[in-house]
């Protein structure tokens, strides 16, 4: 492909289902709609970890979590292993950042660009130091968790005000750059926070969602939810976001102050590509949009992330020009690991000796037809799990394997929402064999489950022991440049 340009955005925490091109009536995104138009849409992407630093670290060296050791949010990306954007610097290309990337230092260089702007990244260079305690149980309460409904509506918020930031400096970038154009092909990566929480929105998007007007979640009625597997029964006690929510009305005004937050992110990302084109760049620039994991949103009385359910391990993932073919749709399951290929690809670069084991393939080469059948995996050893999970896709069923636990096994060709495990089915022995067999392929969970363990165990012991971390506490979020955080204990 003839090499351009690449603009990258990336948002946190943004439910696929919750887009006007992936199918949702509600909710207004005019520009993503716009750009899904321009180019391909991928209906089966999914993080590689349903929670923010270990799906970034993916992101970034393009290599699944039990490869690259980023386990948890408290053990981020540290720029040893080579990233694609180290790759591309060697070769003489501008890779540069604005906004969050939920690294562990604040060196550009290290973390593989030429510039940071604005970065965001782990609190303390520590992180969240809370949820490397998965070995005593019961595992520790995630008390802050409780504020998410009772703080949502309409409002401002540091996130808010951080993420109006880095669309200014995107769209100042761009202007630069189309006035000194010349040289290499760039990547400008843009990272905003909306629709992560806290579930706070500008007014003028609040109210494009009247609360009476939204739908309850799926199975969020007490004697509808789930019930069955430790899993999500060990994630519900520690993460206790539904236990703040007081009734129906909270629960609706939570949804619609979501809602508001990705039509708050689709303006920003309209603004960009506005300046694109006014810039001048769209003939010479191709567009990638994602985001880190998604949100659960109340269904099965679930908030936040960390579970394998489509509405947090799916992603939204769009790419658009040169060379995509318009208004397409790309059924191949595809993750975050996909983008070091797809972004070295991009701009005409190349791949090293090294990366020859890389798990991922080129987007543009998927959505073209062009890229070898593979099993895409996603895995979470993070906050209120005590063992690893490990979901992969086998045509039309999702598998998910927990260590020590009973599997799962949901059939999305029949069951796209869910609502039926049949894990226990003995009807569906078979297809568990072929399951396991197709995961064991890709990693051994036990191993990588004890590896995950004992650097959790170090990784406490380097920080003072288990006390120490309880005393620290935690925070819900990572603040943005010049907020602190709000810790709990």
């Amino acid at each position: 492909m003839k090499p351009s340009n690449l603009l990258f955005i990336f948002s946190d925490e943004h439910n696929k289902k919750v887009t006007g091109c992936y199918g949702d009536e509600v909710v207004q995104t005019p520009h993503l709609d716009r750009l899904a138009a321009r180019g391909t849409r991928f209906t089966q992407a999914y993080t590689n970890c349903p929670i923010c630093v270990p799906a970034r670290a993916s992101l970034a060296t393009g290599r699944h979590v039990h490869q690259n050791r980023c386990w948890d949010n408290a053990i981020a990306y540290q720029g040893a292993q080579p990233s694609w954007g180290h790759r591309l610097m060697a070769q003489g290309h501008d890779v540069v950042s604005i906004g969050k990337l939920h690294y562990s230092g604040h060196d550009p260089l290290r973390n593989g660009f030429t510039e940071e702007i604005q970065p965001l990244h782990i609190v303390d260079g520590l992180g969240d130091l809370l949820g490397l305690i998965r070995q005593e149980l019961p595992l520790p309460v995630r008390k802050g968790a409780a504020m998410l409904g009772p703080e949502a509506g309409p409002g401002e918020s540091d996130y808010v005000r951080y993420d109006r930031a880095v669309r200014d400096a995107a769209v100042k970038w761009l202007r630069q750059r189309a006035a000194d154009a010349g040289g290499k092909p760039w990547v400008l990566y843009v990272g905003f926070v909306a629709p992560h929480f806290p579930l706070i929105v500008p007014q003028e998007f609040f109210d494009l969602y009247p609360e009476h007007r939204m739908a309850m979640p799926k199975q969020y009625a007490q004697d509808e939810r789930p019930t069955h597997h430790p899993f999500i029964q060990q994630l519900r006690g520690a993460q206790i976001y539904d236990q703040g929510f007081t009734g129906q009305d909270m629960v609706r005004r939570a949804l619609s102050a979501y809602y508001g937050l990705v039509s708050f992110l689709d303006d920003n990302i309209g603004q960009i590509l506005d300046a694109v084109e006014a810039s001048g760049l769209a003939g010479s620039t191709r567009i990638v949009y994602g985001s880190d994991h998604g949100d659960n949103l109340g269904a099965r009385g679930l908030w936040g992330k960390s579970t394998m359910y489509e509405e947090s391990a799916g992603i939204p993932l769009i790419v658009a020009g040169d060379g995509v073919a318009p208004d397409g749709q790309c059924d191949t399951p595809v993750s975050l690991v996909d983008l070091f290929p797809t972004i070295v690809q991009c701009v005409g670069g190349t791949l090293e000796a090294q990366d020859r084991d890389l798990p991922g393939a080129s987007l543009w080469d998927i959505a073209a037809g062009r890229a070898e059948p593979r099993t895409v995996l996603s895995e979470y050893h993070a906050a209120g799990s005590s063992t690893g999970a490990f979901m992969i896709r086998h045509g039309q069923y999702k598998y998910i394997y927990y260590v020590g636990m009973p599997p799962m096994l949901y059939d999305l060709e029949n069951d796209p929402e869910e609502l039926r495990d049949l894990g226990g089915d003995p009807a569906c022995a078979g297809i568990l064999q072929e399951c396991e067999q197709a995961l064991r392929a890709v990693v051994d969970p036990e191993a990588a489950n004890a590896l995950c363990l004992r650097d959790q165990a170090h990784r406490i012991e380097e920080v003072g022991g288990i006390e120490a971390v309880r005393q620290r506490g935690m925070f819900r979020f990572s603040p943005p440049p010049g907020a602190d955080p709000v810790m709990f204990k």
